[in-house]
């Protein structure tokens, strides 16, 4: 069974097209039998994909650290639910579960995710696809940042390979199932 680690928003006032977008990935996975594995928040995009994945016959993962759980935060009806001492371990543990990443969209703890599975991948940790689902343009000035960066030699082209962006859930799912591992020798001639 093929698992991805979905980082998204655990916020309940966003927009709904995020919410749509986001029941419409775990709806995808939850038909092709899948696991999502996610941050096991019980609001927001983590609880929409979670439920939407599990009411379509996939599984679903949360991983959440104890304080969390002591605030009752973490979402009760995910098929399993995994405590870890804090949020490196839980960031550790969602990527060596998972198969691929997809980043919806989110906040300061989402971009917090992307940006330090991003540097693994740079240094040769975690190889496996990374998708951005850029529902709306949401991601659209994170991305021209990058590309400016790339542009003023703070970033190399091979460093923004790490990833791949998608408009729609369909289409980062295809690439997140279709996308090879990154290759190690790309990340060695990159020159960090």
């Amino acid at each position: 069974m093929y698992s991805i680690c979905i980082y998204c928003a655990s916020s309940d006032q966003i927009p709904e097209k995020y919410f749509n977008a986001a029941r419409e990935l775990g709806k995808l996975m939850g038909e092709q039998g899948m696991t999502l594995i996610n941050g096991a928040g019980n609001m927001g995009l983590m609880k929409a994909s979670a439920d939407a994945c599990m009411q379509a016959g996939g599984k679903a993962i949360g991983i959440i650290p104890t304080f969390m759980i002591e605030e009752n935060w973490h979402h009760t009806g995910m098929s399993q639910l995994i405590e870890t001492p804090d949020m490196h371990s839980r960031q550790e543990m969602m990527a060596r579960m998972s198969d691929a990443g997809i980043i919806l969209p989110g906040g300061f703890g989402t971009l917090a995710e992307l940006s330090e599975i991003v540097t693994w991948k740079q240094l040769g940790i975690y190889l496996k696809p990374i998708v951005i689902l850029n529902t709306d343009g949401y991601y659209d000035k994170l991305i021209t940042f990058l590309h400016k960066g790339m542009n003023e030699k703070f970033l190399r082209k091979e460093h923004l390979d790490t990833f791949l962006v998608a408009s729609t859930p369909e289409e980062a799912l295809e690439l997140a199932l279709n996308t090879p591992q990154w290759d190690i020798n790309v990340r060695r001639n990159a020159k960090l």
